[in-house]
């Protein structure tokens, strides 16, 4: 879901005004971090949601002032592991570009986030807005990943408990290095950064 207000007398009116243009002005929201979406996710289209409700949701609001433009991005893909499990995982942007060049960035952050838990996608989509802010008002531009029901969904089914990637230690003296560092430096994974992530469906 995604909604532009660019007609704000403040952040704080324009952020209300946003909310109630995606259908979220009479909820409790939320806000979720993390990429992981619960076990058992599946898209299907908002529903009118009751007033009062309480309803997490991923988030990405994008402010702008006077004429400023801005842009908001969610986006989800569902996958599989390395052991055959399926789930799903989220990501969100925010940025001073424009609908084409954030629509871009957020497909990249998603492949990221894949590859580096060694993830294969199956499906995804993604869902951006652009808001250019009226004349001496402020605008805001929101997508989100709007999750009604998923405090039931998180006491049910979980997945297995992985192994989280090979950390390993760099080498003194190796190509790039002038000293051994004090800690673990994370290895980039086992695959390659977009093998299995073609996103240009």
């Amino acid at each position: 879901m995604t909604a532009v207000a660019p007609w704000g007398e403040n952040a704080e009116d324009a952020f209300d005004q946003g909310l109630v243009e995606m259908g979220l002005g009479d909820c409790r929201l939320i806000r979720v971090e993390g990429a992981m979406l619960p076990m058992g996710f599946e898209p299907v289209p908002l529903r009118a949601l009751p007033m009062g409700s309480l309803v997490e949701c991923h988030l990405a609001v994008a402010m702008a002032i006077d004429r400023g433009t801005a842009s908001a991005g969610v986006g989800w893909a569902s996958a599989l592991t390395p052991e055959g499990d399926e789930c799903s995982i989220v990501a969100s942007l925010v940025a001073e570009e424009d609908f084409e060049e954030t629509a871009s960035l957020l497909k990249r952050n998603l492949q990221r986030k894949l590859a580096s838990r060694d993830l294969e996608v199956t499906a995804f989509d993604i869902a951006v807005d652009e808001v250019t802010a009226g004349h001496k008002h402020h605008g805001v531009a929101m997508a989100a990943l709007i999750m009604p029901d998923s405090l039931n969904i998180g006491m049910g089914a979980r997945g297995r408990i992985r192994t989280p990637p090979v950390v390993k230690q760099a080498e003194e003296g190796g190509e790039g290095f002038g000293s051994k560092p004090s800690g673990p430096v994370r290895s980039t994974g086992t695959r390659e950064a977009d093998a299995g992530m073609d996103f240009s469906w």
